[in-house]
């Protein structure tokens, strides 16, 4: 027994010495290895050993988040066996049997959870046992950052930092960061001034959601101002920054001083215009105005006082005072109004002038205004004389209305008028017409006008050459005189004469009427067709029996045989018209001898 145990001893000692003496296992790894979520990771696992493959033993490991190793990989010459019940049981494999020294860990679909430490053990039974360690770090990209600003206006007086608006990113891995800028300047927490609020929420895949809200003092000048987020995150082997959208916020604010003005119209105002005055303060938060013009006071809820048809009387000063409704704090501020004015016109002397001819007229035009004035005198709407004064030689051509027109120059429409009638006492002078001597036809009428002037105004009557008075047809009174229309039924030739008198004296005109006759026409009458063909056997049977009438009588004439009670006459030697020749013609039964006409007419016994 003793010495089978002095035989054990031996045997342990001669292996001892011989491990002393020959290199030990060697295991090299990479820190870390890093590969984004979804990805494939490798880990590699170095060794060196002077035992061959067939004495190695490989083994993996992960440590859990409890601190403890848990084999996931077990490796020998005769066998490879990947641990059931592990996180990574399905989704591991390992190239390589170790002959090169070297076998590679490869993990499928990466999740975040797989950021763990991972250990590659080696053992050998001649070189004894060393692991290597490797950290696997899992990266996800976050979503594109998103920043909203408060919709609502932000007054500079509120008494604590007010929020200016929320950052937030999601879905990143690591958690990444969250940083404010106003215009490009970081922001950080200033007690009472800015105040950071981030926050993190860890989503159910494990992944990272980060918020950040912005708590503010701002000042007027911020109004220009824009503020951004920058959010800085990790992916493997760098670090990446993106920035969110610029944003602006209202900032309400009270105004230090007001601004005055007429809005409309542009220019000069003048009595009768629409005027609009506008207030306004050099802040944007709510305020109460009022326009105020010699203790008459008006609240506008946007500032814009009208004023219709103005006059002289809205001239003045306009006071506008801004009172903030936050900070009770008023402002003021004022402009001045002017209405210019144009009086009516005044003609002296007045309305109407009578004065005898040949004497000077002299009268003035006057309208009292704010501005210069232009005077002109119009006559039948034609310009007769510039200047507010009118000087005339009295005659009948400078009688008439005479329109006095005073305007202002630099305002457009502001103009007003007055007339002046001017009566030049005289006889009646009739005006030539165009013609006095009238052809009209027969039992026609012709009207017949005159024109007279003359004051006072003249009497107009129309009579005929045997004294006959003609009623008139219409007269109204002109500017010159008089105008008469009579109506005349021309039944022979006449002549009609215009007569007009007054206290100074009269005056008158013939015109003369010669009668034309006019070619008549028996109008057709409509007879019923059946009688058509009687009407033309009659007209044909009378043709034939005036031309039998006519040869005979032309027989008796030239034989000598047509003679009157008397005896014979020569037809020739009787003097007249076609409407007067005679025929004698003689009954077997009477003595009577009968002339008629060339139309058949029977003439009266005088005429025979």
């Amino acid at each position: 027994m003793a010495v089978r145990d002095s035989g054990y001893l031996l045997f342990g000692l001669v292996v001892l010495f011989h491990t002393w003496g020959a290199l030990a296992v060697e295991v090299n790894m990479e820190d870390r290895v890093e590969v984004f979520i979804d990805d494939m990771a490798q880990l590699t696992c170095k060794f060196t050993s002077e035992e061959g493959i067939g004495g190695m033993m490989i083994q993996w490991f992960y440590m859990t988040p409890a601190g403890e190793k848990q084999k996931i990989y077990y490796q020998d010459s005769t066998m490879k066996v990947v641990d059931r019940g592990t996180p990574f049981t399905d989704r591991i494999s390992v190239n390589g049997t170790g002959a090169e020294g070297e076998v590679v860990l490869t993990i499928r679909d990466v999740q975040q959870r797989d950021e763990v430490e991972f250990i590659c053990l080696v053992k050998s039974l001649t070189d004894g046992i060393a692991e290597g360690r490797t950290k696997l770090k899992v990266f996800a990209l976050p979503d594109s950052p998103t920043i909203e600003g408060v919709q609502t206006g932000i007054s500079i007086n509120e008494a604590s930092p007010p929020k200016i608006g929320i950052c937030e990113v999601k879905n990143g891995f690591p958690r990444p960061n969250i940083t404010w800028y106003k215009n490009n300047t970081p922001l950080h927490n200033i007690p009472g001034e800015v105040r950071l609020v981030p926050s993190t929420t860890s989503e159910s895949s494990g992944l990272y959601s980060v918020t950040s809200e912005l708590y503010m003092k701002l000042v007027k000048e911020d109004k220009d101002n824009y503020f951004y987020c920058e959010v800085t995150y990790f992916v493997p082997g760098a670090k990446m920054m993106v920035e969110t959208n610029r944003i602006n916020v209202t900032v309400l604010y009270p105004s230090t001083a007001v601004k005055v003005w007429v809005e409309s119209p542009k220019g000069e105002i003048k009595e009768g215009d629409t005027v609009e005055i506008h207030c306004s303060g050099n802040g944007n938060t709510a305020a109460e105005i009022k326009i105020t013009h010699r203790d008459n006071e008006t609240s506008t809820e946007d500032g814009v006082l009208v004023m219709k048809s103005v006059t002289r009387a809205h001239s003045g000063v306009y006071f506008c005072s801004s009172m903030d409704l936050y900070t009770y704090e008023e402002v003021s501020g004022n402009t001045t109004v002017f209405v210019n004015f144009l009086d009516d016109a005044v003609v002296e002397p007045e309305r109407i002038m009578e004065v005898a001819q040949g004497e000077e007229v002299k009268a003035t035009c006057n309208a009292l205004s704010s501005l210069q004035t232009h005077t002109t005198w119009l006559k039948n709407g034609k310009e007769v004389s510039k200047g507010h004064i009118l000087t005339l030689e009295a005659t009948f051509d400078t009688a008439g209305t005479y329109v006095c027109v005073v305007s202002v120059p630099e305002i457009e429409g502001m103009t007003t008028s007055e007339t002046l009638r001017i009566n030049v006492q005289g006889p009646p002078e009739i005006l030539e017409p165009v013609s006095t001597e009238i052809e009209e036809s027969f039992d026609s009428t012709v009207d017949l006008s005159c024109d007279v002037r003359g004051f006072p105004a003249p009497t107009i009557v129309w009579s005929t050459s045997d004294g006959k008075i003609l009623p008139t047809t219409s007269q109204e009174e002109t500017d010159e005189g008089v105008h008469s229309v009579v109506s005349v039924r021309v039944t022979s030739d006449m002549i009609a004469f215009c007569n007009a008198s007054n206290v100074y004296g009269t005056d008158a005109m013939a015109f003369s009427i010669k009668a034309i006759k006019a070619d008549t026409a028996i109008p057709a009458k409509t007879v019923p067709k059946e009688g058509k063909g009687v009407i033309i056997a009659v007209i044909i049977i009378c043709i034939l029996l005036l031309a039998v009438l006519g040869s005979v009588l032309y027989f008796l004439y030239k034989k000598g045989k047509i003679c009157g009670r008397s005896g014979k006459q020569d037809l020739t030697k009787e003097k007249s018209n076609k409407d007067n020749i005679v025929v004698e013609m003689k009954s077997d039964n009477t003595e009577e001898a009968v002339l008629l006409g060339v139309n058949g007419e029977k003439l009266p016994p005088s005429d025979q």
